[in-house]
């Protein structure tokens, strides 16, 4: 599936998926957005940076269990790896460091940690790249892997002036050892919403295969509000790819299509939205925890019971309340939003877009106000 959506937007190819019958497409679209398959190495010198930077990826302070911790338990040699809490087949893998010999074989490197079979590489410095570690970037991407990024850490000590001069000096560096398209992002690892990490984010959508990218983004914590708002649209294409499955809007009738996706599988989806948003209760006290505010304050602020906790009884009452208040939705959204040849489509898509859609706009609501509390920003 990551193939066929790479460089497409989702939504329209599952469209497209359902208007050709090809069901199985849609069905794998959905397990594969549940599932949320990533794997991302990180390479760099073991140190404080590089294990705050893994947590920081998983939502983690150093005081958290299954924290990376540094030095890390692996051998110097040894890759380790790190799985996300929430989202188990998200996993984090700190490599060791590039070698600073001479002579150096990139080939060799890849080889031994297996480094095609990451969805994306970081290389990872607190100076400027090493040669050796920029021989490795360009033999990744004469291989076609274009999702290698170079990440300067930023600690608090660093000034504007002095982050300018080692970017600068970095940018010299990777163009003076055949780097054409340079690119250097700067990142702090324990405030993952400062200085430009937003902006990889923004770049790797465009690099991975587009089913890739929003595995990544559902597997993340909510570091800003628009990473929210780009949470709740990934979520509602997963819901029109379940809502379609749901009301069998095949040309040609699929057995058990329609009975696969029902309370079930709205349940599946609701719960990944409620980790996904980090309105759980456990992510709610962790983000107290590390920003040191009052855990009650931040909970407080839910008001959608799915972000409390998500049960088969309300997910069901929702279901039946949308079930008998089909007459709202507009003939226009129901024409937007169906296949070309089901826009007379059953009633059970319509009720689960519309039970779905209105739960995660409320479970959404609820994140971005915990967002702007906890980060002090304003909506």
């Amino acid at each position: 599936m990551a193939d066929v959506f790479k460089g497409l937007n989702l939504l329209e190819t599952l469209k497209e998926s359902i208007d050709n019958n090809k069901i199985s497409d849609v069905k794998d679209a959905v397990e594969d957005l549940l599932i949320s398959r990533i794997n991302i190495a990180v390479v760099g010198e073991r140190g404080d940076e590089k294990a705050t930077f893994i947590n920081s990826l998983r939502g983690l302070g150093p005081e958290d269990q299954g924290a990376a911790q540094s030095p890390p338990s692996a051998a110097p040699e040894e890759v380790a790896g790190y799985p996300n809490p929430k989202h188990s087949d998200f996993r984090l893998w700190d490599l060791p460091p590039v070698p600073t010999t001479s002579p150096f074989e990139p080939e060799g490197y890849m080889d031994r940690y297996k480094f095609l079979r990451y969805n994306a590489v970081f290389i990872t410095f607190t100076q400027r790249p090493e040669p050796n570690s920029i021989s490795v970037y360009l033999e990744a991407r004469s291989l076609q892997q274009k999702t290698v990024y170079f990440i300067l850490f930023v600690s608090a000590k660093d000034t504007v002036k002095n982050l300018e001069e080692k970017r600068k000096s970095s940018l010299e560096v990777l163009t003076s050892n055949g780097v054409a398209v340079s690119k250097v992002y700067l990142v702090m690892p324990s405030n993952l919403e400062k200085h430009e990490f937003p902006f990889l984010l923004e770049d790797m959508s465009k690099d991975l295969p587009e089913i890739r990218a929003h595995a990544l983004l559902l597997a993340l914590p909510t570091l800003t509000v628009t990473i929210v708002m780009q949470k709740k649209e990934a979520f509602k294409a997963l819901i029109w790819a379940a809502a379609s499955l749901s009301g069998g809007v095949s040309a040609i009738p699929v057995p058990l299509v329609a009975s696969m996706v029902d309370s079930s599988v709205a349940i599946r989806i609701l719960t990944k939205a409620q980790l996904s948003l980090c309105v759980d209760d456990e992510s709610v006290e962790r983000l107290a925890r590390q920003r040191q505010m009052d855990s009650a304050k931040l909970k407080g602020l839910r008001t959608c019971v799915l972000s409390v906790e998500v049960t088969k009884g309300e997910v069901k009452k929702r279901l039946a309340a949308a079930e008998k208040d089909l007459s709202t939705v507009s003939s226009r959204l129901v024409g937007m939003a169906m296949p070309r040849h089901a826009r007379t489509a059953s009633r059970s898509f319509t009720a689960m877009l519309q039970a779905l859609n209105g739960a995660i706009d409320e479970m959404a609501a609820d994140s971005e106000k915990i967002v702007c509390v906890a980060l002090g920003a304003e909506k």
